[in-house]
């Protein structure tokens, strides 16, 4: 069995940016013209006014201070309140290609590697543009390398799973060199007309280069994975194919991002940091030889809570680097982001732990030690 190394990351980060101003403003606009349409119906008592979103609130609760997206005219619109894609053709790279592509091209220069040195492509993300064909296959074709490619979706937790399957078939034997891409739209499965999530997500792609160590140059050793899940409605998108046949249709709301924020952070901190604890264990290792954690960027709070519970003690500057304020939350990216981001300061020999967490409940912990 082969040892898998990450050699490469690369980051594609949207041309545009909405702060917490702007969202605010464009989501008062809509709560005040909802609530002077509906003002008989509320003085009767029939419906609920809305309440007023608020930028202050959102960084308490979250630390997100701003969000790129790819469009964020068609989000700022309140009568529209979602972005503005243009529709592309079957003969033209998806949007969600072009953004993995634009990631990959920055991973495989800080690799080193050429697409053709690449035998397997792995796309791991939340929101897929379309059931088939593959988009991973459709990145393969307009890359110009790789064998074969398939997708993969377990939420926000989906680059744990992917570095673990991309470990898998290199200690396997059925490749050497794996790209794992994780492109997030996330605004587009988001309601901006819900107070309660509409300051959360951001889109972004990232991709990493995992190689067999007998080729790789350098890089981080994935000296382990493990991966945990447990179904809670507690996150949940009902978006999917059956819903035109569904009677009763349900709500555009239904249809995109729902969660029980309270119940999350409950449920998912302890659990998290649980499956690290118990992971590096095993690995013979303590909380005093983990350098860094680079966690999936879902809540500050619950970020802090974990980081505790690992080291058992609260961490020190740098040792949980955070992209919240910038990037916001972006789903099975932003452990990936991280990595990116703040690595290049660990010595040979650091050990640091990448996990990424979500709906499922879905939980993936990849344990990483630099050559």
């Amino acid at each position: 069995m082969k040892n898998a190394v990450i050699t490469g990351t690369g980051l594609y980060t949207p041309p545009e940016a909405i702060s917490n101003d702007e969202l605010v403003a464009a989501f008062n606009q809509y709560v005040e013209h909802y609530n002077a349409e509906n003002a008989d119906a509320i003085a009767a008592g029939e419906l609920e006014p809305l309440q007023p979103s608020d930028s202050d609130f959102i960084y308490k609760a979250s630390g997100i201070r701003s969000r790129y997206v790819m469009e964020k005219g068609g989000i700022l619109d309140p009568e529209r309140m979602r972005p503005r894609f243009r529709t592309r053709g079957n003969d033209e790279p998806s949007l969600m290609c072009e953004m993995s592509l634009a990631a990959i091209d920055e991973c495989l220069a800080n690799a080193g590697r050429e697409p053709g040195d690449v035998d397997a492509v792995i796309t791991a993300c939340s929101n897929l543009p379309r059931p088939y064909p593959a988009l991973a296959v459709e990145i393969q074709e307009y890359l110009g390398g790789g064998v074969f490619g398939f997708d993969m979706n377990v939420a926000c937790a989906s680059a744990a799973f992917g570095l673990q399957t991309a470990a898998n078939m290199i200690a396997g034997g059925s490749a050497r060199r794996v790209l794992m891409v994780n492109p997030e739209i996330c605004s587009a499965h988001l309601n901006f007309r819900d107070r309660d999530s509409h300051f959360i997500f951001g889109d972004v792609c990232t991709a990493a280069l995992v190689e067999a160590e007998d080729v790789a140059d350098g890089g981080f050793e994935i000296l382990g994975t493990r991966l945990k899940t447990k179904f809670s409605n507690n996150i949940r998108n009902n978006f999917g194919f059956l819903n035109p046949s569904e009677e009763p249709q349900r709500s555009n709301a239904d249809r995109r991002f729902v969660q029980n924020g309270r119940r999350v952070f409950k449920d998912v901190g302890p659990m998290v940091a649980e499956l690290i604890t118990g992971h590096v264990n095993d690995l013979g290792l303590a909380a005093g030889d983990i350098k860094r954690l680079w966690l999936h960027q879902a809540n500050i709070n619950m970020n802090s809570l974990i980081a505790r519970r690992v080291l058992g003690r609260d961490p020190e500057t740098g040792e949980m680097p955070s992209v919240l304020d910038e990037y916001a939350n972006t789903s099975s990216a932003s452990p990936v982001i991280v990595f990116h981001k703040y690595h290049d300061d660990l010595a040979s020999g650091d050990v640091a732990v990448l996990c990424g967490f979500g709906a499922g409940y879905s939980a993936g912990s990849v344990v990483l030690r630099r050559n």
